[in-house]
């Protein structure tokens, strides 16, 4: 049972294994009743049959009696010592599933009061147990006294060495090597100590048997120096295996420790290297840059550049994040850095201006819009926070290392257990933000370029007005691609409104080619006329890779105020083509998840429900939700890339979100012109969508094929996995923004509608003032 945990599901979901409810008796002596008399006699008459390695062994398994209420009295138990840990069973067949208690002896006191009984205490739990025998008793005194010792001793060696995580492998090994023998040696003070208490319990014994006169107390005076001499073989036995150990450690280590020492020796020569390269590297790329403006440092000719900052072969070079798992030293090419990397990382805003205090009258404006589409329903900006739905969407990637973490995976049941955290943690902005986003014009577009921060980058278009559809599409250099298409169906019902995203969201893995796919929740928010709004998550998510059959099963709980759960709380299982469970899933969704590898399961009922019955490793942290920046209370409660979404982006699309006055003036804090805007937009799209009606009408009457609106940057094919009839990318969008040719952007002739023009952002605020009229047409509101 060493680092395991014992966990019970319900229908494949993990929750905490019940301790047996026991009551300790009154005071430090058994229960004043006859049952404990009789059983106070029987337990010293009764074998403990306990089959254990020694008491020098790291591990002591055997049965013991343990008190448990005055109905029951004492009652047979079986214990087990490993890693510091006492933990009891009502059997031995438990160990495989049922785990009734466990008390940690660095933190416990030990004490023994007659022949037969053993208290530990540890953090206000108390165990009074009893042995068979006073040999049996003595034996698990010694074992529990050398636990607890090398327990405290392993318990400060981690925290006087826990600021060493910078150290080397090969130096981590030898330095536990050395703790490990150090602990032994401590095992031979602790055996040689207990040696030296024995060995003068018995002289004490042996002067008592020169001063008797009688002979039946003589008998048992002989009998307490037998037991006793046969207490000190045990602790002498367990001294000399100790002492064994540490001659077999020291053997076969020598030769290791020499071989380490060699290592890190060379290693420090080479890292001492490497840096003095740096160094000259750093300084002979400052001179360059001081030397030559900024544009042409980037882009000069080989011929007008050092020759470090020129090389064809660099734009080929793969690098990695400092924070992956491997230091790569000399491999990445020192002494040639590319123009690229001369670039310096755009730092990114992260505040904007705080969020004004508007007083609304709400239910004037919410009583006649109980049971509509949340679409139809003209809202001022009050409601809004100042993104975009496309913006909203794109803050799924604000976990996309999980991505890259699972690209690298070589088992498909670990990279499923990365995928299953990522889908989760796209919520974990929700917590807090109520507000609604702005709902896209149809052919608004929004682009996401981290290619130099991430390795992605990222577009969305809006492709249908009724029903609202938008399209998304992400490609990651590190080795994966995702895309989705999500239509938002929403209801207001008047205490709380559901919002339902319908669509699957697929994700293939470029090496491997593993496809999975997963749809998203249902969200909702509480409390729209009285009180303070909050939201929540509940539903089932199935994400499946169609490559391998592996299925993973999350199940979101929703918030109950009867509930004992964890607000917010997501449970999932792992399974294999075959169905067979590997992995646990646990956490929240606004704030981590964990994974949990099942080493068994089995199958119990409990209140008359089946549930499975899970025993796990330690469970491993998958994701954690990043703090929120400061004051971000004032900013809508954006994450840290919430906040870089809305900033002005030269060269992008004049379709882009980020261009929207309306949205723009609200960010700015003017509450009143955005109104004023946005009244403006809905006026006009209106209009272009009365012109399209009629449009269709007409050509419906007159036999002729109507051709609706087609959206410019992704085409509808069948998904040949799902069946699906939806929209994906069909390219081009990259390449137009490097040739900064947006001439294919539709734009309106229709007399009360001017044309966009190409905004860029040098020009940008300027423009928020005037009439927002988009390259093409649509609806919001």
């Amino acid at each position: 049972m060493s680092g395991s945990v014992c966990r019970s599901t319900d229908s494949g979901q993990r929750l905490s294994s019940s301790s047996a409810a026991e009551e300790p008796p009154p005071g430090p002596g058994p229960a004043p009743t006859a049952r404990a008399g009789v059983m106070k006699r029987a337990a010293c008459r009764t074998s403990s049959g306990a089959a254990a390695p020694g008491p020098g062994s790291d591990t002591y398994k055997g049965w013991l009696y343990k008190w448990t209420n005055y109905l029951k009295g004492y009652q047979r138990r079986w214990f087990v010592l490993s890693n510091g840990l006492l933990s009891y069973y009502r059997t031995q067949a438990e160990m495989a599933h049922t785990c009734r208690g466990t008390i940690n002896l660095a933190t416990a006191h030990i004490n023994t009061e007659d022949a037969c009984n053993i208290v530990l205490s540890s953090g206000g739990r108390t165990y009074h147990l009893k042995a068979s025998t006073e040999v049996e008793r003595q034996r698990w005194v010694t074992a529990l006294e050398l636990a607890k010792a090398k327990a405290i001793r392993m318990m400060n060696e981690q925290s006087d060495e826990s600021g060493d995580e910078e150290a080397a492998s090969q130096s981590h090994q030898a330095q536990g090597t050395l703790r490990l023998l150090g602990s032994k040696l401590e095992d031979l003070s602790t055996c040689n100590e207990l040696i030296a208490k024995h060995g003068a319990a018995l002289q004490r014994s042996l002067s008592e048997l020169e001063a008797l006169r009688g002979l039946i107390e003589g008998s048992e005076k002989i009998k307490a120096v037998n037991e006793r001499a046969t207490l000190f073989r045990i602790t002498s036995n367990a001294m000399i295996n100790a002492c064994r150990d540490f001659l077999d450690l020291a053997e076969s280590h020598s030769r290791r420790w020499t071989r380490a020492l060699q290592y890190e020796r060379e290693q420090r020569a080479h890292l001492e290297e490497t840096i003095e390269q740096l160094a000259k590297q750093h300084n002979s790329l400052e001179r360059a840059w001081r030397e030559n403006p900024a544009r042409e440092a980037l882009t000069a000719a080989p011929n007008g550049a050092p020759k470090e900052e020129a090389s064809d072969e660099d734009e080929e070079t793969e690098y990695f994040d400092a924070m992956e798992d491997a230091f790569i030293t000399g491999s990445l090419g020192w002494n040639h850095v590319s123009g690229r990397e001369l670039q310096t990382l755009r730092l990114r805003r992260t505040h904007i201006p705080d969020k004004p205090n508007y007083s609304l009258n709400l239910w004037s404006i919410m009583k006649n819009c109980i049971g509509k589409e949340l679409s139809k329903i003209p809202m001022p900006v009050n409601f809004n926070e100042p993104l975009s739905m496309l913006q909203r969407l794109t803050e799924d990637l604000e976990y996309s290392e999980l991505l890259d973490r699972a690209a690298r995976c070589e088992s498909s049941l670990e990279q499923m257990c990365l995928v299953s955290a990522f889908s989760v943690s796209s919520y974990s902005t929700t917590a807090h933000r109520t507000a609604k986003p702005f709902n896209p014009l149809l052919g608004e577009t929004y682009e996401l370029d981290r290619l130099q921060e991430h390795g992605y980058r990222s577009v969305c278009e809006q492709v249908s007005h009724h029903p609202p559809s938008a399209a998304h599409h992400v490609i990651s250099q590190r080795g994966w691609t995702l895309w989705q298409e999500i239509t938002i169906a929403s209801k207001f019902r008047g205490k709380y409104l559901s919002i339902m995203p319908l669509g699957a969201i697929h994700l293939v893995f470029h090496s491997s080619g593993n496809h999975y796919v997963w749809r998203k929740v249902t969200s909702t928010v509480h409390n729209i006329i009285v009180g303070k709004l909050w939201i929540d998550q509940s539903g089932d998510i199935e994400i499946v890779n169609h490559r391998t059959k592996d299925s993973c099963q999350l199940k979101f709980s929703p918030y109950s105020y009867f509930s004992r759960d964890v607000p917010r709380k997501v449970t999932g299982v792992v399974s294999d083509s075959a169905g067979q469970a590997h992995y646990i899933l646990s956490g929240t969704w606004d704030d981590k998840m964990e994974s949990a590898k099942i080493l068994q399961s089995s199958r119990g009922s409990s209140e008359g429900k089946q549930k499975t019955v899970y025993q796990t490793l330690s469970p491993k942290l998958l994701w954690k939700k990043y703090p929120l920046p400061d004051n971000a209370e004032k900013m809508y409660n954006f994450s840290s890339l919430a906040l870089t979404l809305n900033e002005p982006e030269e060269d992008v699309a004049q379709t882009d979100s980020r261009l929207r006055p309306d949205q723009r003036l609200m960010e700015d804090a003017r509450w009143d012109e955005a109104n004023a805007e946005k009244q403006k937009l809905e006026e006009k799209q209106r209009g272009v969508r009365r012109r399209r009606e009629a449009e269709a009408s007409d050509a419906l009457d007159e036999g002729r094929e109507y051709e609706g609106y087609q959206p410019l940057w992704f085409t509808q094919r069948r998904n040949s996995i799902t069946g699906e009839i939806n929209y994906v990318y069909n390219g081009g969008y990259w390449e137009a923004k490097d040739r900064q040719d947006w001439s294919m952007c539709p734009t309106f002739s229709d007399p009360g509608l001017s044309v966009m023009i190409l905004i860029r952002f040098d020009t940008f605020n300027a423009l928020i003032n005037k009439v927002f009229t988009p390259c093409c047409d649509g609806a919001c509101s």
